[in-house]
This record gives structure tokens, sequence and C-alpha cells, in this order.
């Protein structure tokens, strides 16, 4: 009958989680795919490189929300129970408080576990194909890019200017090129058009002039009647370089090994730069894997205080209110350690020890009221 009974309370808790966690991941996902909108056209990359960056940082938004769903299944539906009296179940088929706290804190450590995997394998996995898109994209929207009247720097190493547009073709052109070693080049043009296919574009350009400045610091020009310019070799100014939460937790673990070694020595592992400079970001970023989870079961913790007093009790109400902004506070909490994990060693090791000791307190806590309340 116990396991019947859990198990009827699990998949509650469960059913809702999903729900719960999804529909936050929609609605986060939807405000910040307008953010990316942004980024990808400003930034010149095709529609299809915008839909999979979107999609695949749905694992990153998951992942943060999983602290935050979790709780509030776990207090919503122990809640409506209490509401409806169904805990009392529970207790006629001799289930102590301490037991039921201990069989959901069982249920806190699979999600901590799943919340771990997530952001162990899948979400570093994910940013990094996510920036891998925009590495490996083609500028293959140029016109749309180019706007009449404006200077256009989005390009790195290449300023645009044009006095008219007119689908693709072009009047008064200016271009700047600062991708040349130890000089730049700038071209003046009549008229001009973008030709080409999507993989191969270049800007065809009319009765102008070349202007290059070398590394001798001399002036040289010539002017022409046709010219063709390469689009294909110029690369947006979206960061292209892995970020410390793309990087596999391999690569964070041997980089932060080398740097406890020596650390002023600079070494480069899979493309990470390993400085001491660096040092800081990897801590946070260990912490959010290993450490941030353990929040799971202290939540879940939290949450349960609602079984210590009947819904027929004139402060219930307000008690519920206090149990949930005292779970909203250690979610504010355990995203404001990220930061604070890295400030010095005394502060580190503080809260490094912070969860494991809320933990503790709340759960001796919890155990104490339960005794009183029998």
């Amino acid at each position: 009958m116990k396991k019947t009974i859990f198990s009827n309370l699990f998949n509650e808790v469960t059913l809702f989680f999903i729900v719960c966690s999804f529909t936050l991941t929609l609605i986060v996902w939807i405000i910040q795919a307008v953010n990316f909108i942004d980024i990808i056209s400003e930034d010149g990359h095709n529609v299809a490189t915008y839909f999979s960056y979107a999609f695949l940082n749905i694992p990153k938004i998951y992942s943060k929300l999983l602290l935050l769903s979790f709780f509030l299944s776990v207090y919503y539906i122990l809640g409506i129970y209490e509401d409806k009296n169904q805990l009392i179940i529970f207790w006629i088929n001799g289930i102590s408080k301490k037991e039921f706290l201990n069989k959901l804190i069982y249920l806190s450590i699979i999600f901590a576990f799943f919340s771990m995997l997530l952001s162990f394998f899948l979400v570093p996995y994910t940013q990094d194909k996510a920036r891998s898109f925009i590495r490996n994209s083609n500028l293959d929207f140029f016109p749309s890019l180019i706007k009449p009247k404006k200077f256009i720097d989005t390009v790195e190493n290449l300023t645009i200017f044009i006095d008219e547009k007119d689908e693709n073709s072009m009047k008064k052109i200016l271009i700047k090129d600062s991708s040349l070693a130890g000089g730049s080049q700038l071209i003046i043009s009549k008229a001009g058009k973008i030709l080409g296919t999507e993989d191969a574009k270049f800007l065809s350009l009319n009765n102008g002039i070349i202007i290059n400045y070398g590394q001798n610091k001399k002036l040289t020009s010539f002017n022409f009647e046709k010219s063709n310019f390469n689009l294909n070799k110029y690369k947006t100014k979206t960061t292209i370089t892995p970020k410390i939460q793309e990087t596999n937790s391999k690569t964070i673990i041997q980089c932060l090994k080398n740097l406890n070694f020596n650390l002023n020595k600079e070494t480069v592992i899979n493309k990470l730069n390993c400085q001491k400079s660096f040092l800081k970001n990897l801590i946070q970023e260990i912490y959010k894997r290993t450490i941030l989870p353990l929040y799971i079961p202290i939540t879940c913790i939290i949450a349960c205080l609602i079984v210590l007093k009947s819904s027929n009790n004139e402060k219930f109400k307000n008690f519920k209110i206090k149990v949930f902004l005292l779970g909203i506070f250690v979610i504010v909490f355990s995203q404001i350690s990220i930061n604070t994990i890295s400030i010095n060693t005394q502060i580190g090791i503080m809260t490094l020890c912070a969860p494991f000791i809320l933990l503790l307190i709340l759960y001796l806590l919890f155990l104490k009221k339960a005794k009183k309340s029998n």
C-alpha cells in the first residue's frame, strides 16, 4: 500500500514538473529567440543558422529553470494534497513525516542527478554546436545586411557605406578592408552589385579607385573600370572563440589541473585558453555543474515544510506563503553563489559548504517540527 501511495505522489510531482519546466522553458525561449533574431540578422547569418542556434539553446534554458520547476512542482502538489486532506492517507497507513520527507528527498536526488547530467554533458555539447553554426555559416544575405546612408561595421575587418541601394544594385560605394596584414585597403566605386551563389558571393564594382595603405605606411592607388570584391572570406563580429559554458567538462577539469600545478603557465586545451586570469571562470563553471544541483534536495525539504501544518489551521495560508518565499530566496541565493564562489578562498569555502550546511539544518529542523506536530 505504501508503495502505491508514494508512486501516485511521485507520478503527480513528475507530471507537473514536466508541464511546468517545459512551459517556463518555452516562455523564456520565445523571449530569447527575439533577441537571437537581432543577433543573427544584424550579423548577416542565414535563417537556417538562426533556427539552429535558437533551438540548440533550449537545453541551456531548461537546465537553468530545472531547480525552480522542481520546487514549484513539489510545493504545488503538496499544497493540493493538504487542501484536499489527502495527506491523511499517508498518516493512517503508518507513514511518519520523517519517512515521507526521506522518500521525497530520494526523488529530489534523482532530479539533482538529472540536472548534473544536463550540466556536465548535454548543455556544453549543444552550446558548442550552436556556436559552430555561427562559426561555419557564410554571410549569405549581404543584401539585407547593407543599408543605404549607413556605415555597416558588423562584419569583422570590413566597413561598408553606400549612398543608394535598389535590391542588389548600389551606387556610390565606399569599402574599407582592414584584413590585410600590416595594412588596409580603401575602395571607392560609383556603382556595384552583389553577385554569385549562396556559397560564393562577391561584390562586382564599376568605375572606381583602390587605395592601399601598406606596412611601410606608403600609399598606392590605381583606378579600375571593373573589379570583384570577394565577400566569403569575412566573418561577423559574433564571438566565434569557445566560451567556458560551451566547453566539455573533461577539458575544464584538465585546464583546472594545469593551472593548479603552474598558475603562470599558459596552455591551450581543445581550443580553451588556460591561463591564470581564466581561473575564476573555471571555478564558477565547475561549481555550476557539480554543486548547484544540490539545491534541488534543499528546495524539496523547504516545500515539504507545508505538511507540518494542517490546512484547517488559521495560520496555514500565511505559513504556506512563508514557505514559498523561503524557497524562492534559496533559489536566488543559489544563483548569487555562482559569483561568490570565486571571490576569495574564505568566501569560496563558505559558498562551497553552504548547500551541505543548509541541507543538514533544514532536515534537522523538519524532524524537530515533525515531532512537535505529531
